[in-house]
């Protein structure tokens, strides 16, 4: 699949792109369980275009600039006006 191919709502992703910006960690609440997480998000790119990857705890250490990225199993939400790829509990994010 294809960035400029996603959509809001799309679930069971599977793409490989490159990552060509990340931004610093930020911590978050969880609104549901109190639990505190680390995110960050980076931008990936494929030849059709380009989309925020939020990582999350370990993600965030794995991924550098400059890396190709598989995620596997996937979803697309909308966040802010701005759609996002999450791998999510379920999906894979490898560095290849």
């Amino acid at each position: 699949m294809k960035i400029n191919e996603l959509r809001d709502g799309m679930r069971r992703i599977n793409i490989e792109a490159k990552v060509i910006q990340k931004s610093e960690t930020r911590e978050v609440r969880s609104k549901w369980t109190n639990e505190t997480y680390k995110v960050a998000d980076a931008t990936i790119e494929d030849e059709t275009g380009t989309i925020t990857l939020t990582l999350w705890n370990e993600q965030i250490d794995q991924v550098n600039v400059d890396d190709r990225v598989k995620i596997e199993n996937g979803y697309i939400k909308s966040f802010r006006g701005e759609l996002q790829l999450n791998s999510g509990k379920y999906g894979t994010l490898t560095v290849l």
